[in-house]
C-alpha cells in the first residue's frame, strides 16, 4: 500500500463557533475536482473553505480505489487515486484553504445581498458569497451486511473500510465481497494476517481478472481460502465476535473462526440534504449551464460528477475544466466591481506572486 503523505491541512478546532465564518467561497466536496476548485479560485485571489463528509480528502478516488492506477490525467501517465489527491494537496498549498472534514452540509439558505448561510452536521456555520458543489455522486455510505444483530460489532471487529492494515497483523480475517476492494484487500492482507478467508455469494467476481487469478493461485497454494456462500449468522463469546456462519452453495452451513470481519459490498451514493436545496435535479444530478457551470440558483455552482448537461462525460479531467470556468463565473459575485482578466501561470508575474514562485527570466 502507498504511504499517505502528510499535508498541512488547516482544520477548524471548534465544533460550535459563536458566529458564522465569513468566506468568499465554500466548496462542498474534497475529491479531486473540489481540490482543483481551490486552485482555480486561488489564482483569482478567492479564498475558500472546504467541507467533506469523509474524514480524509480525496473523495471516491481515495475511498474506492486508493491504490488503483489512473491513466487519463493529462501529462500524468499513471498515478493512483491517493497519489492524485496528494499531488493536488501540494498544488493548492499556497492558497491556505481551510478544511472541515467529517462534516455534512445540512442547511443552505440564501440571504440578502446574494450571500448564503450554511450549517453543517457539527454545527459549523458559514456566510459565503459563492457556493461550489463538488460532491461527486453524493456522500458515500457503505452497503452493510444484513445479518440481524451483527452491527453491534461495527467499529470493533466489523469494518467496512480499512484504515490501518496493521490492525489485522497475525489475526484471523474473513472478507466478504466480490469486487475490486474485497480482492485487493484479500491480496494485501494475506501476508499480514494469520489467515484470510474470502466469502462471496457466487463463483464469479466483479474484480480485475488479474486480481481474481492471483487470489485463485493463493488458494491453490493454501495461503488463503475462498468460500462461495452467504453469511447467515454469527456467534459471540461475551462481547466478542468469534464465529461466522456461512451457508454455502451446496446447502451446508460452515462455521468460520475469526478475529475481524471486513465487508466490501460497495458504497451507495446518496444526495442527502443536497436534494433539499432548491436545485434543479435530474436523475440525482444537478443541472448546470455550460458557460459557468452555474445551477438554477445564482451563486451556486456544481462541478464534477454531480452535475449534468448535454454531452456530460464523467471524467476527472472534465471536472477540472468545469472548475476553471466556475471560478471565473463566481468571480463576478465575489468581486462585482472588478474586471477579471485572463492570465497565464507561465508568464504572469502576478500569478507567480500568488503561487509563491519566482518569475522566470526569458531570453
Amino acid at each position: 500500500m502507498n504511504e499517505v503523505v502528510d499535508h498541512p491541512i488547516q482544520h477548524t478546532t471548534h465544533a460550535e463557533p459563536p458566529t458564522p465564518i465569513e468566506t468568499d467561497a465554500l466548496i462542498v466536496g474534497a475529491g479531486p475536482v473540489g481540490l482543483f476548485q481551490v486552485f482555480e479560485l486561488g489564482l483569482l485571489e478567492i479564498k475558500a473553505h472546504v467541507i467533506d463528509s469523509l474524514p480524509v480528502v480525496g473523495g471516491q478516488c481515495v475511498e474506492l480505489y486508493p491504490d488503483k492506477p489512473i491513466y487519463d490525467i493529462p501529462a500524468v501517465p499513471t498515478c493512483t487515486g491517493r497519489e492524485l489527491a496528494d499531488n493536488l494537496m501540494r498544488q493548492i498549498e499556497p492558497f491556505g484553504a481551510t478544511f472541515h472534514l467529517g462534516e455534512e452540509v445540512q442547511i443552505v439558505d440564501r440571504q440578502g445581498g446574494g450571500r448564503f448561510f450554511v450549517r453543517t452536521s457539527k454545527g459549523t456555520e458559514f456566510i459565503a458569497k459563492a457556493l461550489f458543489i463538488a460532491g461527486g455522486v453524493g456522500s458515500f455510505q457503505p452497503r452493510t451486511l444484513k445479518v440481524s444483530g451483527i452491527d453491534r460489532h461495527h467499529g470493533r471487529q466489523l469494518f467496512y473500510r480499512v484504515r490501518d492494515p496493521e490492525r489485522y497483523r497475525d489475526k484471523d480475517i474473513v472478507i466478504c465481497g466480490g469486487g475490486d476492494s474485497a480482492l485487493d484487500w484479500a491480496l494485501n492482507l494475506v501476508d499480514i494476517a494469520q489467515s484470510v478467508v474470502l466469502v462471496h455469494r457466487r463463483d464469479e467476481f466483479r474484480a480485475a481478472p488479474s486480481s481474481v487469478a492471483k487470489m485463485r493461485a493463493l488458494c491453490d497454494d493454501m495461503r488463503m481460502q475462498c468460500l462461495t456462500g452467504q453469511v447467515t449468522g454469527f456467534e459471540d463469546e461475551g462481547d466478542l465476535l468469534r464465529r461466522l456462519k456461512v451457508t454455502c452453495g451446496d446447502g451446508v452451513t460452515r462455521t468460520l473462526e475469526l478475529d475481524h470481519l471486513l465487508v466490501f459490498f460497495g458504497l451507495s451514493p446518496q444526495l442527502g440534504p443536497i436534494a433539499q436545496w432548491g436545485l434543479d435535479i435530474e436523475r440525482r444530478q444537478i443541472r448546470v449551464d455550460t458557460e459557468k457551470f452555474e445551477t438554477n440558483v445564482p451563486g451556486i455552482f456544481a462541478v464534477g460528477d454531480i452535475n449534468t448537461y448535454p454531452g456530460k462525460k464523467k471524467l476527472i479531467l472534465s471536472g477540472f475544466h468545469e472548475a476553471a470556468l466556475a471560478a471565473f463565473g463566481a468571480a463576478a459575485y465575489i468581486f462585482p466591481d472588478r474586471k477579471i482578466h485572463m492570465q497565464y501561470t507561465t508568464t504572469s508575474t502576478k500569478l507567480h506572486k500568488v503561487l509563491g514562485v519566482d518569475s522566470p527570466v526569458f531570453d
